[in-house]
């Protein structure tokens, strides 16, 4: 895990193009860790993130389109009343 300051981040945001391994953003003044950044595709972080739920929500294998019309729905049946 690499580990990278506030000001070199924003001097050189390149660093985000070729990105392969986790990297550290710390605040080197107050020495705290600010965030985690992780590469996208080298491999998915959803199981390392889900822990101990990950087994407990079902994937239905729609795309993100259907899942924004399905929570639109939702959202319109309760505050107005609507039935589907």
């Amino acid at each position: 895990m690499l580990s990278i300051g506030i000001g070199e981040l924003q001097r050189n945001s390149s660093i985000f193009n070729n990105l392969s391994e986790e990297i550290q953003i710390v605040d080197k003044r107050r020495k705290k860790i600010v965030a985690m950044v992780y590469p996208v595709k080298e491999h998915s972080v959803v199981d390392k993130l889900a822990g101990k739920y990950r087994g407990k929500v079902a994937n239905k294998g729609l795309s993100l389109e259907q899942i924004k019309e399905e929570a639109m729905m939702k959202a319109m049946r309760e505050k107005y009343g609507l039935s589907s």
